[in-house]
């Protein structure tokens, strides 16, 4: 299992205390390879809506020369698993079937759905057995994803590859000029790290890997037009975070964030990304020639103090040798444009509407620790599946603040809702952030407040959670679960 933060605030005090040259560690290391697009599954359509059939496995994925690593994937990928696209409005069921030799769950992370159908904590699926939820997608476009949830074993789960994406798409965003042709100009991204052993199998029991994958792949590099692309990115770390940006500097376009589109695209230099996050980006390469090379770097080097992954020590429980570096994470290769690419950044996206003035009811989380030696909580209680740890009226919409007096930064994740981000007490919510959200990064020394409206399921028997997306934290406790009541 992987380890909790007993020794963090230990080992963040003594190694910061240390200087550390300046780095540029390329994941590249001068040889890239192509990145792996994972396949698309639309369903197969029948009389009570659409069906999907994912089987979560224990297979293997040749990573490097030598044996074969041991994985999780869906649908027998190799290492994570195909990307379910579905349409607002669409009744879908999704059979899961779980041909593991150990428990799991599949939660589709970031989905308004009833509590009985989110595959959290409670909704395992044995070894053998098959889990067939039905829902009606509510949630406008954008990128989510599925993942295991099964407590105390996530990360494991994770690390081993098990997750996906699953796009939601609507006609207020088939109606703008975006680039969507899956693979082509609008390319699912996931980044994440792994240790690889003598025998090159994942060392699960690590908190930042050694080795930066995207899809999957090692030094990956992706071939795209000189044109207008579109990144679909998400951070499905254990605990890393990205501060991300190209090497030359230049802007880039942020226009959804984990719940659909934001009003107009934000340009940005720098995106942060914490586990769980997703963010949909738009890079102008129209004036970069043929062959040319953009790298996609993370600026992780001399972040402030609390950064997840700025611990400079390379190697002990918080080691990685990507730790406290700027490394590539994606090499964009320039081809020719196609002729119908599309050349320009739209000026405007679409109109939300947030619930920020009709707060009935407000609510204070706490995220806590007794010091070292012991694990994350909120509000001084470690997760306990038979607890109840805040119940909600059906139709409220409530302000949640999040307060984290602590010395390390945490990743906060709510289930069932999507909401808007109103306060952050270090400064203003950024622009980027500023649309719909079901994930946030949350600094030492801060309070981060954000509204939803808890509309459309009630159920005073299945819980809806949140909790750290941090998957080791998560594991360990830092997670709380929530009701909804009529």
């Amino acid at each position: 299992m992987v380890l909790f933060r007993p020794l963090e605030v230990l080992v963040l005090v003594f190694f910061f205390a240390l200087a550390s040259c300046t780095s540029l560690l390329s994941s590249s290391s001068g040889t890239h390879n192509a990145l792996w697009i994972p396949p698309l599954l639309t369903g197969t359509t029948t009389t009570a809506g659409t069906e999907f059939q994912l089987t979560v496995s224990a297979t293997t994925k040749s990573f490097r020369e030598g044996k074969e690593t041991a994985t999780y994937s869906y649908n027998n990928t190799g290492f994570w698993g195909p990307t379910l696209v579905v349409r607002k409005g669409e009744k879908v069921t999704i059979h899961v079937n779980n041909n593991l030799p150990v428990e799991t769950t599949t939660h589709w992370h970031g989905l308004h759905v009833p509590a009985a159908m989110d595959g959290g904590p409670m909704q395992v699926v044995e070894p053998g057995a098959t889990w067939s939820p039905t829902f009606t997608v509510m949630n406008q476009a954008a990128t989510f994803w599925y993942h295991p949830h099964l407590h105390t074993t996530t990360a494991k789960q994770l690390a081993l590859g098990a997750g996906g994406f699953l796009l939601v798409r609507d006609a207020d965003e088939a109606k703008l000029a975006l680039p969507r042709t899956y693979g082509v100009d609008d390319l699912p991204v996931v980044l994440t790290s792994r240790t690889f052993d003598a025998s090159n199998q994942i060392q699960t029991d690590t908190i930042y890997g050694d080795r930066l994958l995207a899809n999957g792949t090692l030094n990956a590099q992706a071939t795209v037009g000189a044109q207008v692309v579109r990144l679909r990115l998400l951070n499905a770390e254990i605990e890393r975070a990205y501060s991300l940006g190209f090497a030359d500097n230049r802007k880039f376009f942020v226009i959804a964030g984990d719940g659909g589109l934001l009003e107009k695209p934000v340009p940005v230099t720098r995106l942060l990304m914490s586990p769980g996050e997703r963010y949909e980006v738009l890079i102008d390469l129209t004036k970069d020639p043929v062959g040319a090379s953009v790298p996609l770097l993370a600026y992780n080097r001399n972040q402030e103090f609390g950064f997840p992954g700025g611990e400079p020590n390379q190697t002990g429980d918080f080691g990685s040798l990507l730790n406290n570096t700027t490394f590539e994470v994606l090499n964009l290769k320039v081809r020719a444009a196609g002729t119908e690419a599309l050349l320009t950044i739209p000026t405007a996206l679409i109109t939300n509407n947030y619930p920020t003035m009709e707060v009935s009811n407000s609510r204070t989380i706490n995220i806590t620790d007794q010091g070292p030696g012991t694990p994350f909580t909120f509000d001084n209680a470690g997760y306990d599946m038979m607890m109840i740890n805040q119940t909600v009226k059906l139709g409220a919409t409530e302000k949640w603040s999040v307060v984290n007096d602590f010395v390390f930064g945490h990743s906060f994740h709510i289930h069932d809702v999507q909401f808007k981000l109103v306060s952050r007490s270090s400064g203003p919510v950024g622009a980027w952030e500023s649309g719909w959200k079901d994930t946030f990064f949350i600094q030492r020394n801060e309070t981060v407040s954000f509204v939803a409206r808890f509309e459309d399921f009630a159920d005073p028997v299945n819980a809806f959670m949140y909790h750290c997306h941090m998957a080791n934290h998560e594991d360990g406790g830092l997670m709380g679960q929530f009701v909804v009541v009529p």
